[in-house]
């Protein structure tokens, strides 16, 4: 079954913290023992600090994982804009092209134009299909577009599945 590529991405984050935790982290602590007296052993204190936060970094991460695997994909539209989606827009009021990518709030990056689905542009977005256009209230005020082009979360898992020879 196919999943969200933000839980395959999560998963691989998970797999690096696991090895450092399990691996890693007990050589240094080891490391840090090995140096005497635990109560002002500046090693052992930073070695514990980090294990505790990849310790709750792993929780966060496998209750998102979680939330994020119980979304059906076939509730996500196929010919509409839906978390996943690529759009491409039309600034009907400067005519510039712009293109954003829906997505879940850990993978939102302004610099990428990667934007959430409950951001304005993007709740303005759900639902829509190319050639529609959509007005979207920001804080320079009120903006227009036209989608030019769409591709839904469906045909980017299809690309990938067909480049990866699954």
């Amino acid at each position: 079954m196919a999943e969200l590529p933000v839980v395959k991405r999560l998963r691989k984050e998970m797999e690096v913290l696991k090895r450092e935790l399990n691996v890693e982290l007990p050589k240094e602590l080891e490391r840090a023992r090995a140096h005497g007296d635990l109560s002002e052993n500046a090693e052992w204190a930073m070695a514990k600090q980090r294990q505790e936060f990849l310790r709750a970094r792993l929780n966060n991460l496998e209750a998102r994982v979680a939330e994020l695997s119980m979304i059906n994909l076939e509730s996500i539209p196929r010919d509409t804009v839906g978390l996943g989606s690529k759009v491409e827009l039309e600034d009907l009021d400067g005519g510039v092209r712009i293109e954003f990518e829906i997505v879940v709030p850990e993978e939102v990056d302004g610099s990428q134009n990667r934007i959430s689905l409950s951001s304005p542009l993007g709740h303005a977005l759900i639902g829509k299909a190319c050639d529609d256009d959509i007005e979207v209230h920001t804080p320079r005020g009120k903006r227009s577009y036209l989608v030019l082009r769409l591709i839904t979360l469906h045909e980017i898992i299809a690309r990938e599945s067909g480049a990866n020879g699954e």
